[in-house]
């Protein structure tokens, strides 16, 4: 199958929210979001020094280093609940690029409100972190459901391949505008700190302005009638009801269980790297904001080639093999980085290369893979799931790796703690069944398992 009009929309999605999750989630926030709890608690701390003062985060005590895992950890479980209502609405709605562009419309205006924070008011910033990742969640649940409708079995390797590729260079090319700013702050007559909310506000204007095409791209989607999304009248009649009837229907595919079950363990291994390495970089290993930022960068750029690189070779090998191989090189990546030198800014650009090989591939694939095991009609309701364990969502990884930093004050020790995330997803994996499961969820076989 060709590239069609509504896949040239839908790769939009991913082109507009990577701004989001790379020039906020992933770079900028963490660190952000830690100094300005830093200065709340320790205005006088001496620079390298460890604030152990802690703040209160929703009446706990935390350390400030602690603050931004630990919110990711609390966003994740209250998204989670909202993820599951909102695929069971989504797959009974008519029109769900419409719940697509409003959800991402809100986070995007979270987002562009990060552009307050300042001097203390950390607070805020963990009101707007929950809200914008809530919203990225629940309309990546519609965006993933939609590939079903607009892309074959064979094709979808392919085209969540390019989706991902996608988002990887649009996310890319804002951090790259983002650091000339952060890097030529003063000849643009602004500070340090202006550059920084600067760069805050881009990502959500991104995420917002971008996200109309999409929207209006998927228009045309073919309407669902209520009757392809569940048997029972009661459970049409009221979402609640066909969310408790999912639970239980969800036996009835273990594949699609045990596929969960491994992509909650490696996938949030994944996401853990990918939002607490500007954490680890900056505090652990001592490097500057821009340091971290030409990383990301080249991380970004490397993803793009990797996603593309991997849907290729999923052509060949087939969609699990190939992310067996990519969970095996995030295994080596996370033991790397344990031992990585401080202040050698060379071994990090290498380490980001080889994230950015692995990053995309294994996440578009994983996705593509989900979809086949998903039953027609249900695939919103089906990926609220796989989303809950998604980028942005998942909580077993952060929740670790803030513990062991609370009680070790060691990012280091913490960053290791993710190696058994790795190991544990890739042998639950490997006992995935896919060609049982696709033809338990009634879904026609690929010609590459």
């Amino acid at each position: 199958m060709r590239s069609t009009g509504q896949q040239r929309a839908w790769y939009w999605y991913d082109w507009a929210n990577s701004a989001y999750v790379t020039t906020t989630s992933t770079v900028i926030l963490g660190p952000y979001l830690t100094s300005l709890a830093t200065n709340a608690a320790c205005p006088d701390l001496a620079a390298g020094a460890v604030c152990t003062t802690p703040v209160s985060l929703f009446g706990i005590g935390v350390l400030p280093g602690a603050v931004h895992p630990f919110l990711v950890t609390i966003s994740t479980i209250l998204t989670t609940i909202a993820l599951l209502l909102i695929g069971v609405i989504a797959d009974r709605s008519r029109h769900p690029q419409w719940w697509l562009g409003g959800l991402a419309w809100v986070g995007a205006a979270a987002a562009s409100a990060m552009f307050l924070l300042s001097g203390t008011n950390w607070q805020l910033g963990a009101v707007l972190m929950i809200v914008a990742n809530l919203c990225i969640g629940s309309s990546q649940v519609i965006y993933d459901g939609i590939l079903v409708r607009i892309a074959s079995p064979d094709d979808r390797d392919r085209v969540s391949s390019r989706g991902w590729a996608l988002g990887y260079l649009g996310g890319g090319l804002l951090l790259a505008l983002n650091l000339v700013v952060m890097t030529a702050y003063e000849p643009l007559g602004i500070s340090y700190g202006m550059a920084i909310r600067l760069s805050l506000l881009s990502a959500g204007l991104w995420w917002g302005l971008f996200t109309i095409i999409p929207v209006l791209g998927l228009r045309a989607l073919p309407p669902r009638a209520l009757a392809d999304v569940a048997d029972s009248p009661a459970a049409r009649r009221n979402p609640l009801r066909q969310l408790a009837d999912t639970f239980i229907d969800l036996r009835r595919y273990p594949q699609t269980m045990l596929f969960l079950l491994a992509y909650l363990f490696f996938n949030d291994g994944i996401q853990t790297v990918i939002g607490q390495s500007s954490l680890y970089a900056q505090l652990e290993l001592g490097m500057s904001t821009s340091n971290v930022m030409i990383t990301f960068l080249l991380t970004q750029f490397v993803a793009f080639g990797g996603a593309l690189l991997f849907g290729r070779v999923a052509a060949r090998l087939g969609a699990k093999r190939t992310v067996l191989i990519g969970i095996a090189i995030w295994f080596g990546v996370v033991s790397v980085a344990f031992f990585l030198p401080a202040g050698v800014f060379g071994a990090l650009l290498a380490l980001g290369a080889a994230i950015g090989l692995v990053m995309g591939g294994t996440q578009a694939l994983s996705r593509s893979m989900y979809s086949q095991l998903v039953p027609k009609g249900r695939e919103s309701e089906y990926f609220s799931f796989y989303q809950a364990m998604e980028r942005g969502t998942s909580w077993l990884g952060t929740l670790s790796f803030a513990l062991v930093f609370q009680f070790s004050q060691s990012y280091r020790l913490a960053i290791l703690t993710l190696v058994l995330f790795f190991l544990v997803g890739g042998i639950l994996l490997s006992r995935v069944d896919m060609r049982r499961g696709i033809q338990q969820a009634g879904n026609e076989l690929p010609k590459v398992l």
